[in-house]
C-alpha cells in the first residue's frame, strides 16, 4: 500500500480563525484598519517592543514601504545578502537602487557582517540584513557601521517572529523591519506582513504611505477635518479578513512555537549520529541568536548528493526542498553584479535541503522522514 505523502509545509488552522472572520463579517467592515488590524498591531507592538507597527498585505509590501520611507533614489546603493528571496532586493530595485550583494557566513546562510564595511561607498543608503531561518544576523557591527556612515538598517525579519539577538526581539533593532505571515511562516494569514517602525522620524509618514498617500487614519481619529492626498503611497494595508485570521493565530502563538521546537529538536537529536559520521552538517546556531524553529535543514556535501537525497525522499512520498538561488547569479541581475565571487552563497544554494516542518507533522511522520534519511546513507 502506498504511503501517505508528507508535504514540506501545511498551513495550520490554530482554532478561532474562522470565528474571527465571521465576526469581521458581522462587524460590517471588511476593508483594512478595523478591529482585528488594530488588535494584531497592538499585540505585535507590545510583544516585540516595536515603536510602531503596521500590518501590510505581505512582507514584500513592508519592505517596499521601507524603501519609500528611507527615500531611496535612482543611483543609491543598498547592501543585501545574495542568499535571500527576491523581495529583499526588489523593494529597493523598484525605487532605482543598485543592489550590492554580500556573501554568507562560512558556517551559516546569514550575511557575513564582518565583510560589509568593504561594500560601503558614498552612495550607500541602507543595509538590509536577512535573519535566515529565524536566526539573527550579528547586528552589533551593522549598527556601528550605520551610525558611522549615517545609514539605515532595514531588518528583513520575514522569518524572524519570536527570535532574538542577544535577548532583543528581531524586528525591534533596525530603523525599520519587515515581517511575513505567508502560509510558509510560523504564524500565518495566507499572505500578510508587518512593517515595524522603530525610528520615530518615520512614524507619521509610514501611516500616510500605508493609507495610499492620504491622512485618512488621522481623519478617522478626529485629528484633521478631512482626509486628503498628502504624499505618495499605495494600498499596503490588508483586509480585516486577513487580520482576523492572523489574530486567531497570534492567540495560539506559544502553543504553535512549542510544537515547532519539539519537532526541530527531534530532528537535531535523531540526525546527530549521521552528522557526526560526516554525512551532512546540521544547522549552526550562533551564541548571540535565539531561533524560532522556522526551518530545519541539512547541509549536504555537494549539489549532486543533495539532489539524490531529495529524489530518494520524493520516491518515498516525502517532500524535502532546496531554497534560494543566489541573487547575484540570477538571470535578472547578474549583469549588474560587479563580478565579486560569493562562494558561500553559492554553496548554500547547492548544498541546503529543508526538511518537512509544520504544526501537524506528527511523530510517526517525522520518524518516517528520519528513517528514510538513515536508509539513504546506510541502506
Amino acid at each position: 500500500m502506498a504511503e501517505t505523502p508528507i508535504p514540506f509545509n501545511k498551513p495550520y488552522l490554530a482554532g478561532r480563525e474562522l470565528e474571527y472572520i465571521q465576526q469581521a463579517l458581522a462587524n460590517g467592515k471588511l476593508s483594512g484598519n478595523g478591529y482585528f488590524t488594530q488588535q494584531s498591531q497592538a499585540f505585535l507592538k507590545s510583544r516585540y517592543g516595536l515603536a510602531h507597527a503596521l500590518l501590510t498585505t505581505s512582507g514584500t509590501a513592508a519592505l517596499e514601504m521601507a524603501a519609500l520611507l528611507i527615500g531611496i533614489q535612482p543611483g543609491d546603493e543598498v547592501i543585501i545578502p545574495s542568499f535571500t528571496f527576491t523581495s529583499t532586493a526588489n523593494a529597493f530595485v523598484l525605487r532605482g537602487a543598485r543592489v550590492v550583494f554580500g556573501d554568507s557566513l562560512p558556517y551559516h546562510p546569514n550575511l557575513d557582517c564582518s565583510k560589509v564595511a568593504d561594500l560601503i561607498t558614498s552612495r550607500t543608503r541602507a543595509i538590509v540584513p536577512v535573519h535566515y531561518a529565524g536566526v539573527a544576523c550579528d547586528m552589533a557591527p551593522l549598527l556601528e557601521l550605520a551610525q558611522r556612515h549615517n545609514l539605515c538598517i532595514v531588518e528583513d525579519a520575514a522569518q524572524g517572529i519570536e527570535s532574538a539577538y542577544r535577548g532583543q526581539p528581531l524586528g525591534s533593532i533596525g530603523h525599520l523591519a519587515a515581517f511575513s505571515f505567508h502560509e510558509t511562516k510560523n504564524i500565518i494569514s495566507g499572505e500578510g506582513g508587518l512593517l515595524a517602525v522603530n525610528d520615530p522620524t518615520f512614524a507619521a509618514r509610514a501611516e500616510i504611505l500605508w493609507e495610499k498617500g492620504t491622512n485618512r487614519a488621522a481623519f478617522f481619529r478626529g485629528e484633521v477635518a478631512r482626509y486628503q492626498w498628502v504624499d505618495i503611497g499605495s494600498s499596503y494595508l490588508p483586509s480585516e479578513l486577513i487580520a482576523a485570521y492572523l489574530w486567531g493565530q497570534l492567540q495560539e502563538l506559544e502553543s504553535i512555537q512549542r510544537r515547532r521546537f519539539e519537532q526541530w529538536q527531534q530532528y537535531q537529536t535523531t540526525l546527530s549520529e549521521l552528522a557526526q559520521a560526516g554525512c551532512f552538517e546540521l544547522p549552526s546556531l550562533p551564541e548571540y541568536a535565539r531561533h524560532n524553529a522556522h526551518i530545519f535543514y541539512l547541509l549536504c556535501p555537494s549539489l549532486q548528493e543533495r539532489d539524490k537525497l531529495a529524489q530518494y525522499l520524493s520516491r518515498r512520498q516525502i517532500l524535502a526542498v532546496s531554497h534560494y538561488q543566489p541573487l547575484h547569479t540570477s538571470p535578472f541581475y547578474q549583469a549588474q553584479h560587479n563580478g565579486r565571487p560569493l562562494p558561500h552563497a553559492i554553496a548554500y544554494a547547492e548544498r541546503l535541503l529543508r526538511l518537512p516542518l509544520y504544526y501537524e507533522l506528527d511523530t510517526d511522520s517525522q520518524q518516517r522522514v528520519v528513517q528514510a534519511i538513515y536508509s539513504f546513507y546506510r541502506g
